[in-house]
C-alpha cells in the first residue's frame, strides 16, 4: 500500500479492493479503475485570498483526486483539463450542460484526458450524485456546503482539489457548450506558453433574456425550442436558437467582458490567487468579469479566441441574466467592483488569435461580428 497526502485529505493507494479499512476512511474508484482509500485529515489549509479559512469539504477533494500521483513505479495519467461546472439549483439545466461535455456529445476527443468536478453550491435542490457520475468516469460531484449566493470559494476550492494541467471554469451551470468547444481548447493550449482561451456566450431565444422574459419567455418555452431544435444530434444547431449575449454583443472581433467558459493553466490561476473570494454578491457579481480581465493582462499571456464555438444559456432565473429591470443587480454588481479595485470595471483589450471551425448555423454571426468590428 502506499501512502501521501493531497489538499488536507490523506489517502492510500491500494494494490487490489480486499484491504479492509476503519470507519473514518472511505473507498471511491479512481478513474484507472483502481481503487483509493481517502480519509478526511483534521485541519484545512488557509485561502490564499480573502480573510478567514477556505472551508473544503473532504469529500469535495476526495472526489476530485484522480491520477497525478505516482508512487512504487506506479504512474497515472494526469488529466490535461479540469473542467469546473458550478450549480445552484440547477436540476433542469444541468443535465443538458454536463451532457455537453460527455464523450457522447463532444466531437473529436477521443484521446483528450480529462475531469469534470461538478460542484452543487449550496442548492437547496442539490443534482443526484449518481445522476452526474451517469454522463461518464471523467465526472466528479461534490456538494459544497455554503449560504454564500456567491460561488468564488467554491470555485477555488474545486480548483484546489483537481488534477489537470489546464483549468477550465464554468461559472454557471446553466450554460450548454458547443460540440467542439474541448477539442479546440486542447488545440489552442498547443499554440501559446501561456494561452488564455475563452469563447462567446449565447442567450437561447431570439432576443437575451431578460428582455424575452417580458415577453413571456421562460423554462417552458425554452424546453419547447429545445426540444424543436434537434440539438442532441447536432450540437452546433444552437447557433440557430440564440443570440449574442451582451456581454458578447459586438461579436468576435470586438472586446468582450466575460468568458464563460475559460481555460488557462493551473500555474496562471495560481498567479491570479484563483477567483477573488471577497466577490460575495449573488452568482460572484463581476468576480468572472474580473478574473478573465486579470488572466488576459497577466504578463506574457496570450488570449486565444475560439471561432464557431460558444457557450449557450438556459433561462434559469440567473442573478443577472434573468433579474427583471426593476430589480436588476447591475449597480450593485459594479459598486461592488469599484470598491474592490477602486475604479470601474473595463473590458481587456488584448488582441486575440483566433482558432475554431465555421459550422454553417454559426455563419449569421460572423457576418454580424464583420459588420460590428
Amino acid at each position: 500500500m502506499d501512502g501521501g497526502t493531497r489538499h488536507g485529505v490523506s489517502f492510500r493507494r491500494l494494490r487490489d479492493g480486499n484491504e479492509q479499512q476503519g470507519n473514518s476512511s472511505q473507498a471511491i474508484p479512481g478513474t484507472d479503475g483502481k481503487w483509493w482509500w481517502l480519509r478526511p485529515s483534521s485541519t484545512i489549509g488557509k485561502d490564499r485570498r480573502s480573510t478567514g479559512p477556505r472551508h473544503v469539504p473532504a469529500r469535495a477533494m476526495a472526489q476530485s483526486i484522480s491520477g497525478d500521483v505516482v508512487s512504487s513505479g506506479e504512474s497515472l495519467v494526469q488529466p490535461l483539463l479540469s473542467i469546473v461546472v458550478i450549480c445552484h439549483n440547477m436540476v433542469r439545466e444541468a443535465p443538458r450542460t454536463l451532457h455537453s461535455l460527455s464523450r457522447r456529445y463532444q466531437r473529436g476527443i477521443e484521446d483528450l484526458e480529462y475531469e469534470v468536478i461538478v460542484v452543487d453550491n449550496g442548492s437547496s435542490r442539490p443534482l443526484a450524485e449518481a445522476q452526474v457520475r451517469e454522463f461518464g468516469p471523467e465526472f466528479r460531484y461534490v456538494f459544497f456546503p455554503t449560504a454564500s449566493p456567491s460561488p468564488v470559494a467554491a470555485i477555488n476550492a474545486a480548483v484546489d482539489a483537481s488534477t489537470g494541467s489546464h483549468v477550465v471554469i464554468c461559472i454557471d451551470g446553466a450554460r450548454i457548450l458547443s460540440p467542439g468547444m474541448l477539442r479546440f481548447i486542447a488545440l489552442a493550449i498547443r499554440l501559446s506558453p501561456r494561452p488564455v482561451i475563452g469563447s462567446l456566450a449565447w442567450h437561447l431565444g431570439s432576443k437575451v433574456q431578460k428582455v424575452s422574459m417580458l415577453e413571456g419567455y421562460n423554462q417552458e418555452a425554452e424546453d419547447r425550442l429545445l426540444a424543436d431544435s434537434g440539438w442532441l444530434e447536432d450540437g452546433y444547431r444552437l447557433f440557430s436558437v440564440a443570440c449574442l449575449a451582451n456581454s458578447s454583443g459586438k461579436g468576435w472581433f470586438r472586446s468582450i467582458s466575460e468568458c464563460n467558459c475559460i481555460c488557462l493553466s493551473r500555474g496562471m490561476y495560481d498567479e491570479l490567487g484563483g477567483f477573488d473570494e471577497r466577490f460575495v454578491l449573488a452568482g460572484g457579481g463581476y468576480a468572472n468579469l474580473d478574473f478573465y480581465k486579470r488572466a488576459c493582462e497577466l504578463p506574457g499571456a496570450q488570449l486565444i479566441t475560439l471561432l464557431g464555438e460558444g457557450t449557450f444559456h438556459q433561462f434559469h432565473g440567473g442573478a443577472a441574466t434573468n433579474a427583471r429591470p426593476e430589480s436588476h443587480p447591475g449597480k450593485r454588481f459594479a459598486d461592488e467592483y469599484r470598491g474592490l479595485r477602486g475604479m470601474p470595471y473595463a473590458k481587456p483589450e488584448q488582441l486575440p488569435i483566433y482558432l475554431g471551425s465555421l459550422p454553417k448555423q454559426a455563419v449569421p454571426f460572423l457576418r454580424q461580428s464583420a459588420e460590428q468590428a
